[in-house]
C-alpha cells in the first residue's frame, strides 16, 4: 500500500548515504504518512525488528514507545506466528506484497488480539528490499461477527450452508448432514455438483450470478441425492456472503425440505382432480392456476383455454368485481359462501353457478389464493322455473275453482231465495185454502 513512498521511510534514508538531506526530508513525509494512518502500521527489517510504528500500534497493543521500537516481533507473537510472519517476510521479498496473514499479539494486558497483516516491500534507493510496511486490522469486532453468524449457522433449524462463487461447500450446519446423510468430510470443500444434476448445477450458478448482481434470489429448486441415493426435493433461498470490503465472496443458501409439502400438493391434486364439483385455484388476481376435469365438462374449453387465464375472461365485468371482493373476503376471513357466478361456456351459453371460495396459503401461513367450488346451478334454477310454473298453473286453477265457487254459490244463493219464495207461495196458498173452507 505505501509501496510507492517505501524509498522515503527512516529506514530507507539511512541507508540512502548518498543523499542526507534528500532522505531527510522523504523520512520525513514517510512518518508524517505512517503517524496519521487509521490503521496501525509498523516498519520492521527483515529479521523482524520494529524500527517505526504509529500510535494506533501502541493503542491497539497498550505499550510505551519504548517496549515496541527495536524489539522483535517475536515479543509479541507466538514463535508459529513468528515463523508464519518470517515466510510472509520471504513472500515480500520474492513478490513485493503479502495478503492477510493472521497474527494473534499479546498486548500489554496480556489479552490476545486477533489480527490480520498486510505486508509490502520496503526498499532502499537502489530497489532492493531491505525491509516490510506491515499494516494491521483488528479483528476482533469481526471475529465476533463470524463466531455470532458460526452460531446462527450451527442451530438454525433449515439445514443451511455456505459456498463460494465456484459452488464449493465451505460451511454446513447439522441440519444438512440430517438431511442428506453425509458425513461432514464428505460435504465440506465437495462441489454442489456432487449432490445435484448437471441441469441443477447450472442454475446454482445462474443463482450465483443473480445473487451477485442482486444481492438475493428467491426460490430456486433443487433436488440433492441423499447418500442413502433418495432424490429429495428442496428450495433453495440464497443470499449473498461478502467480505469486510464488501465484496460478494460466496452465497449463503438455505434449502427447505419439500418432501411433505409435495406430498400434501401431490393429495391436494388428486383431491382437485377427483371433486365431483368444478373445482378450481387461482391466485389473488384471479388468474387460474389449476382446474379439474369437472370444470372443463361444466364450461366446454381445453385445459390450455383455461389455465393461465384470468377468470375474467369467462364472466362479465360486474362479476369480475365481485369475484374480486370475494377474492377480498377469502383473504381477511379466510372463506366466502354462495357468491353468484354466471361464466359463458365454449357454446356461448350462459350457466348459473355459485361460488364457495377458500384461502389458499403458502408454508408460511400466507394467503396466496383462492380454492374455489362452482356449484352448476341450472337444475336448480329448472327446479324453481318448474315450481314458477307450477305455482302459476295451480294459482290460474285457484281462480278458476274460486269462478266456480262464485257461480256455484250464486246458484245456490238463488235457489235459497227461490225455495223461500216457494215456501211463501205454499203459505199463501194455504191461507187462501183456509179460507175458502171458511166460506163453504
Amino acid at each position: 500500500m505505501l509501496e510507492n513512498v517505501v524509498p522515503t521511510t527512516p529506514l530507507a534514508a539511512r541507508v540512502s548515504t548518498d543523499n542526507k538531506s534528500h532522505g531527510s526530508l522523504n523520512s520525513l513525509d514517510a512518518d508524517i504518512i505512517i503517524k496519521n494512518a487509521p490503521d496501525p502500521i509498523f516498519i520492521s527489517d527483515l529479521e523482524g525488528k520494529i524500527l517505526s510504528a504509529n500510535d494506533a500500534v501502541y493503542e491497539i497493543l497498550g505499550f510505551r514507545t519504548d517496549e515496541v521500537l527495536e524489539q522483535s516481533l517475536s515479543r509479541f507473537i507466538s514463535p508459529e506466528e513468528t515463523r508464519e510472519f518470517t515466510a510472509a517476510l520471504r513472500e515480500v521479498i520474492e513478490r513485493g506484497a503479502t495478503r492477510n496473514a493472521r497474527l494473534n499479539p499479546r498486548s500489554a494486558s496480556g489479552e490476545v488480539i486477533s489480527t490480520t497483516l498486510n505486508a509490502s516491500a520496503l526498499r532502499d534507493t537502489d530497489g532492493k528490499v531491505i525491509g516490510a510496511i506491515g499494516i494491521l486490522r483488528d479483528m476482533r469486532e469481526l471475529d465476533k461477527a463470524r463466531a455470532y453468524s458460526d452460531i446462527l449457522i450451527k442451530n438454525a433449524p433449515d439445514p443451511l450452508f455456505v459456498s463460494d462463487l465456484e459452488g464449493k461447500i465451505l460451511q454446513a450446519n447439522d441440519a444438512v448432514y440430517e438431511l442428506l446423510g453425509f458425513r461432514t468430510d464428505e460435504v465440506l470443500e465437495q462441489s454442489l455438483s456432487r449432490f445435484i444434476s448437471p441441469t441443477e448445477t447450472r442454475e446454482f450458478t445462474a443463482a450465483l450470478r443473480e445473487v451477485i448482481e442482486r444481492g438475493v434470489i428467491r426460490n430456486a429448486r433443487l433436488n440433492p441425492r441423499s447418500a442413502s441415493g433418495e432424490v429429495i426435493p428442496t428450495i433453495l433461498n440464497a443470499s449473498a456472503l461478502r467480505d469486510t470490503d464488501g465484496k460478494v465472496i460466496g452465497a449463503i443458501g438455505i434449502l427447505r425440505d419439500m418432501r411433505e409439502l409435495d406430498k400434501a400438493r401431490a393429495y391436494s391434486d388428486s383431491l382437485i382432480k377427483n371433486a365431483p364439483d368444478p373445482l378450481f385455484v387461482s391466485d389473488l388476481e384471479g388468474k387460474i392456476l389449476q382446474a379439474n376435469d369437472a370444470v372443463y365438462e361444466l364450461l366446454g374449453f381445453r385445459p390450455d383455454e383455461v389455465l393461465e387465464q384470468s377468470l375474467s375472461r369467462f364472466i362479465s365485468p360486474e362479476e369480475t368485481r365481485e369475484f374480486l371482493a370475494a377474492l377480498r373476503e377469502v383473504i381477511e376471513r379466510g372463506v366466502t359462501r354462495n357468491a353468484r357466478l354466471n361464466p359463458r361456456s365454449a357454446s356461448g351459453e350462459v350457466i348459473p353457478t355459485t361460488l364457495n371460495a377458500s384461502a389458499m396459503r403458502d408454508p408460511d401461513g400466507k394467503v396466496i389464493g383462492a380454492i374455489g367450488i362452482l356449484r352448476d346451478m341450472r337444475a336448480y334454477e329448472k327446479v324453481v322455473q318448474d315450481l314458477q310454473e307450477s305455482k302459476s298453473e295451480l294459482q290460474e286453477k285457484i281462480l278458476d275453482l274460486e269462478k266456480f265457487e262464485e257461480v256455484v254459490v250464486g246458484r245456490e244463493l238463488k235457489m235459497i231465495a227461490l225455495e223461500k219464495e216457494i215456501e211463501n207461495l205454499k203459505r199463501e196458498v194455504e191461507k187462501l185454502t183456509r179460507g175458502q173452507s171458511k166460506w163453504t
